[in-house]
């Protein structure tokens, strides 16, 4: 049989790649998803194609309101996605604890399921400076799975694979361009219409732009203008 991985799949870019190496790698993939209150509800969509694509085992999408909370640009209409490119610091699209939670709920899945690996797409080289991408939080959250779970502490250790993390934007592309990914299926961009269209001058749209170009790949997004 397989081993089982939960893959965090967002529908975009990296979690889509991240998904195509866990399958390299032999996994059955069980793919999570998850409706937090993001205003680029057209990834959801995008997710649950990527995982027909590439033959998950299971997708799921659990819903979580954290518009509620808001201090996001993602999930508080009032604050305007930033689109004058990449500035130094933590931007407002950062979503307060979010890969912590989501992480947290992966590996809540993956212990049903009898896994002991969780894959997520963060990357540490061309991203917005969120602190939730970064190695040492991987480690940390890592370490605290394996201190918090009836699996860690019965000796059955949990490995949180973040295969993207110190890759470039150009490399991640040309990775999952050899694995088949069809990134035409993906969306990025934090302000994408209903129809999955990007507005092409956000951040994650610019990091994708500059990504294809220094791939030398096609960039198949749909842009709005």
């Amino acid at each position: 049989m397989q081993a089982k991985a939960v893959v965090l799949l967002s529908g975009g870019l990296d979690s889509a790649t991240c998904l195509a190496e866990a399958g390299r790698l032999g996994f059955a993939a069980y793919c999570l998803s998850f409706d937090y209150g993001q205003r680029h509800r057209a990834e959801l969509h995008a997710a649950a194609r990527v995982a027909a694509a590439l033959g998950a085992a299971e997708h799921r999408v659990l819903k979580l309101d954290l518009a509620q909370f808001g201090g996001s640009a993602l999930t508080d209409t009032r604050l305007d996605v930033p689109v004058d490119g990449v500035q130094p610091g933590i931007p407002i699209t950062y979503v307060p604890a979010r890969n912590t939670i989501m992480l947290s709920l992966a590996l809540a899945w993956a212990e049903v399921l009898g896994s002991r690996d969780i894959f997520v797409g963060v990357n540490a080289v061309d991203y917005s400076g969120y602190p939730d991408c970064r190695p040492e939080y991987i480690a940390a959250f890592e370490a605290m799975a394996n201190l918090a779970t009836k699996a860690g502490v019965e000796g059955n250790k949990l490995s949180i694979h973040a295969p993207l993390m110190q890759l470039s934007k150009s490399r991640i592309i040309q990775m999952g361009h050899a694995l088949g990914v069809d990134y035409s299926l993906t969306v990025s961009c934090y302000q994408a219409d209903d129809a999955g269209r990007a507005c092409g001058c956000c951040d994650s749209c610019r990091l994708r732009q500059e990504g294809f170009a220094a791939a030398g790949l096609p960039d198949p997004t749909p842009y709005r203008t």
